[in-house]
């Protein structure tokens, strides 16, 4: 089991930048891919951006792609989320999530049920 903690979110303006971080505890492995998720009121849960632990290969909602960066660091057991060109439609509440057995020819889900560890969110709201 991997526990995950996430931290960073607030309230900035719109144009702002925020970086939002995902502890990872317990035991993790390169086969792990960790993934950010987010969801606004009154709506789904929807995929943002993930990380294979072991190659680091990203992949990115269409929604956030040129503005948001994923990355990790494996000696700390960290991911990351720096967002920039923060816009009020990004305000939602953001989850880390860790998919534990995605082999690596598999494709990276972007669907919330393939992913099997969560955070409690933190939230981020973006005003205008």
């Amino acid at each position: 089991q991997v526990q995950l903690a996430e931290s960073g979110g607030g309230l900035v303006q719109a144009g702002d930048s925020l970086r939002l971080s995902c502890a990872a505890s317990g035991r993790t492995f390169s086969s792990y891919v960790m993934g950010w998720f987010r969801q606004a009121p009154g709506k789904e849960r929807e995929f943002v951006a993930a990380i294979r632990w072991g190659s680091g290969r990203t992949y990115y909602a269409d929604s956030v792609k040129g503005r948001f960066t994923i990355s990790r660091d494996n000696a700390k057991n960290m991911v990351y989320l720096q967002m920039n060109s923060l816009k009020p439609e990004d305000t939602a509440v953001y989850y880390c999530a860790a998919d534990r057995s995605r082999p690596p020819d598999m494709v990276v889900a972007d669907t919330p049920v393939e992913y099997d560890s969560w955070g409690q969110g933190t939230q981020v709201t973006v005003s205008s």
